[in-house]
């Protein structure tokens, strides 16, 4: 799939002088996700050193990826593969 621009949600304060903090959520893998320009559609929104929080998904399993942008031209994006958490539930 694609970047979808309505599953990106940028959460707290909207100061030009902290870095910002983001949720984004699709069915695509990690690995798409991560990929260079993937983000494209926000390059204008997402800044260098913005963290995303990723929620992708792997065989309809959600995982949940750390990640943040290490590029931004202004005509090109790229995020840092990220550090995806584990968690387990013995319930």
């Amino acid at each position: 799939m694609a970047f979808t621009r309505k599953t990106l949600a940028r959460l707290g304060s909207n100061s030009s002088d902290a870095g910002a903090l983001w949720m984004y959520t699709t069915p695509d893998t990690i690995a798409t996700v991560n990929t260079a320009d993937y983000f494209l559609g926000a390059i204008d929104e997402i800044n260098l050193n913005d963290v995303i929080i990723a929620i992708t998904s792997t065989g309809g399993t959600p995982v949940v990826t750390i990640t943040y942008c290490n590029s931004n031209t202004g005509s090109a994006i790229d995020v840092v593969d990220g550090l995806t958490v584990t968690a387990t539930d013995t319930d």
